[in-house]
């Protein structure tokens, strides 16, 4: 194999999976890795200077600061994560940086999860648990954490990219009565999981289990507040495995206090990590999880291996595996 000239790559995580350190190494890359755990801000403002990429594994902003003393001959910098809210997209295209991701691979392990969430929300997984906690299982009322199947239930789904699709397909066994969606446009391959593109107030009003599974920008931000709660039916439930700013949290959390709708399950929330004395937390009828979407080892190596090589591809002029922009 012929390798490049050598160039350095900064590390920004000490964790990183030693197999896309292996691969970066293998094609000629010097890599200077970070050591703090949580990352340092200064540790990486120290070490950039000089760097030809940047390996970005952790959410901290990366901005014009990170760029800037970084200095003019950086040629790439890949995110080991789906999303890039944190991320300075139109400052790397003025600059004309790339700028990779790893979306594409979480969605099978995000999927996986989401359907636990509807599933432990549906049934009252929490609730449970609290009433074996505190004696209280009453198992002489016939309606005691009554709770609500897939069956027959109509899934509405926020955003019907990879993530949202490979749920869909997850469900295409499962009996559903119908797969409803809301995107700004129709997806061409819907027909594949019988699936309609709806309005969104369609997609409230019908939804028995709500999907949220679309990226947060200026247009999805704080999409699901009061006024949305308020159309859905009050026996739905509402799943969010996208990030949290796209719900108004202190709405969600009157809307499960006031019965508006059955209960909700949420891998992401607003901010993280979550305080422990988030009123969120003491809802019974609230299933939280600490962001654990991706937190598999299968996908952590195939998000680390995705972000190194979107690095070599830039580093040796090839267009990045996955780009940003």
């Amino acid at each position: 194999m012929s390798v490049a000239r050598a160039f350095k790559v900064l590390i920004s995580h000490p964790q990183v999976p030693a197999p896309a350190l292996a691969l970066l190494r293998s094609h000629g890359a010097e890599t200077v890795v970070c050591q703090s755990v949580p990352p340092s801000r200064a540790e990486i403002l120290e070490k950039v200077p000089g760097m030809d990429a940047i390996y970005w594994a952790h959410y901290q902003p990366l901005n014009a600061a990170i760029l800037d003393a970084a200095g003019p001959q950086l040629r790439a910098v890949s995110t080991m994560s789906s999303g890039i809210d944190f991320a300075d997209v139109p400052e790397f295209k003025r600059r004309g940086i790339p700028l990779g991701h790893t979306p594409g691979v979480v969605k099978n392990a995000v999927a996986d999860l989401a359907i636990g969430l509807m599933i432990a929300a549906g049934r009252h997984f929490h609730a449970g648990r609290s009433d074996i906690e505190t004696s209280q299982w009453v198992t002489e009322q016939i309606d005691w954490r009554m709770g609500v199947e897939i069956r027959d239930s109509v899934i509405g789904f926020f955003g019907f990219g990879g993530i949202g699709q490979a749920i869909a397909k997850r469900l295409q066994s499962w009996d559903v009565a119908k797969i409803l969606y809301t995107t700004r446009t129709r997806k061409e391959n819907d027909v594949q999981f019988q699936a309609e593109h709806v309005p969104f107030e369609r997609l409230l009003r019908e939804s028995d289990f709500l999907v949220v599974a679309a990226p947060l920008t200026d247009e999805t931000r704080g999409k699901f507040n009061a006024q949305a709660f308020g159309q859905m039916k009050r026996s739905a439930v509402f799943v969010n495995v996208a990030r949290g700013g796209l719900v108004n949290q202190a709405d969600l959390h009157e809307a499960l206090s006031t019965g508006q709708f059955l209960a909700a399950g949420l891998d992401v929330t607003t901010p993280e990590p979550l305080p422990a004395d988030s009123p969120i937390l003491k809802l019974p009828n609230c299933v939280v999880l600490p962001h654990l979407g991706t937190q598999t080892m299968k996908t952590t190596i195939e998000m680390s291996l995705l972000a190194a090589n979107n690095i070599i591809n830039a580093i040796e002029g090839r267009p990045m595996v996955r780009s940003a922009y």
